[in-house]
């Protein structure tokens, strides 16, 4: 009678341990998910009188946002395969005629849009740039701008230039001054022609931790103090491995391999101006940078400092 009694209590013991368990792991699954969501964020905090002036002697910039895998991830009734994990809801429904049939688009809009769309707001003049359709995209962009007024401007497929399949956008149509205009987009082909006017992102379809709008937030900040975002956005650092000794007279700023910049999240709340100091930065030093790579290029090690006499010295211009 005891032996059963003590196998009974050692049996219910190791199932109340197993179930322990499994609600231990439950419980800290959901709490790194929470954790995740919330340990980023951007604060935005008032600009100094130096930020301000800056402000006021650089024009203000477009940003050119496309739609689809950038901003949000649609699908429709007839998608076989779908990039959405079923039973998730879609955060809002499209029902448009395309050729005279009735479509339904299921859209998800990515994480932090919303709030991305709110900060960049106040720093660019916002322009819609999609190759879909006129009938789709619009009824998108009227969704993602929620009456707020944001997202006026807009350009579909018609505005597109076609190129083997695919299309490009032609930036120039929405700004003559390639200095004050970029676009943000997954797609390398469609702004190929305009390479140093873009922002990369990669492509999103339905990943809930994605993070990538939040993490463009610091650059975004900083590009705004920039006279020519050309400056930034186009160091192709594989084509321009030696700044030469035209670059310390060029407008552009083309920073060598190697050197990159950042703005950490975390410091905003103890440097409240530093997208302005660390474009200032950038600037007082690229004539330093620039000369220490001329040398490096020469031929000329440390450890052939001793021969320096008796190698040929490169002529600068």
């Amino acid at each position: 009678m005891w032996k059963q009694f003590e196998m009974g209590i050692r049996a219910f013991l190791l199932i109340a341990s197993r179930i322990w368990s499994c609600f231990c792991f439950t419980l800290k699954k959901q709490s790194r998910a929470i954790i995740q969501h919330q340990a980023v964020k951007y604060d935005l905090f008032p600009l100094s009188p130096l930020s301000r002036h800056r402000l006021s002697i650089v024009k203000r910039k477009v940003l050119v946002l496309d739609l689809d895998e950038t901003l949000i991830h649609s699908h429709h009734d007839g998608v076989v395969r779908q990039t959405v994990r079923p039973g998730v809801p879609p955060d809002f429904i499209l029902k448009v005629t395309i050729d005279r049939h009735p479509v339904r688009f299921f859209v998800h809009k990515r994480p932090h849009v919303d709030f991305f769309l709110d900060i960049v707001s106040q720093w660019y003049e916002l322009v819609v740039f999609t190759a879909s359709m006129e009938i789709y995209g619009a009824a998108v962009a009227d969704k993602l701008d929620a009456g707020r007024g944001i997202l006026r401007r807009r350009f579909y497929r018609q505005h597109c230039t076609p190129d083997f399949g695919s299309y490009t956008k032609d930036l120039s149509a929405i700004c003559s001054d390639l200095s004050s205009v970029f676009i943000l987009d997954n797609s390398p082909g469609a702004y190929k022609s305009f390479p140093d006017n873009a922002v990369p992102i990669k492509s999103w379809f339905s990943d809930p931790t994605d993070v990538a709008l939040l993490n463009l937030l610091p650059m975004l900040d900083a590009l705004r103090f920039t006279a020519d975002v050309r400056s930034v956005l186009g160091r192709n650092l594989h084509l321009h491995r030696i700044c030469g000794p035209l670059a310390t007279l060029a407008p552009k700023l083309r920073m060598p391999e190697g050197i990159t910049t950042k703005v950490n999240l975390d410091h905003q709340q103890h440097f409240p101006d530093i997208a302005s100091i660390a474009v200032s930065q950038v600037e007082s030093t690229s004539q330093h940078i620039c000369n220490k790579r001329i040398e490096s290029s020469s031929g000329v090690t440390a450890k052939d400092k001793r021969f320096k006499s008796r190698i040929p010295q490169p002529q600068r211009i």
